[in-house]
């Protein structure tokens, strides 16, 4: 039984913790494309693709997904 409710406690922690962490990689995002990246018109789309399709996916609580989509729009921008 112990275990159960640890298992359900690390779940939620993990989960709270990509919950927060979609937030600022579109802060991220959103700060690099304000500086006015040198990027093909493809590679712009792609990055306002991913940062819509990733904030969606943070608001339907799909945290995982949201943050891999993120990260697809942070590599083309170089962001860390």
């Amino acid at each position: 039984m112990k275990r159960l409710i640890l298992g359900a406690a690390l779940t939620l922690a993990s989960a709270s913790a990509l919950a927060f962490h979609c937030p600022a990689d579109m802060r991220k995002i959103d700060a690099a494309m304000a500086k006015n990246p040198t990027l093909s018109a493809q590679q712009m789309s792609d990055v306002k693709k991913y940062r819509a399709d990733g904030e969606a996916l943070h608001k339907a609580g799909k945290h995982q997904e949201s943050v891999d989509t993120l990260s697809k729009a942070m590599k083309i921008l170089n962001i860390q």
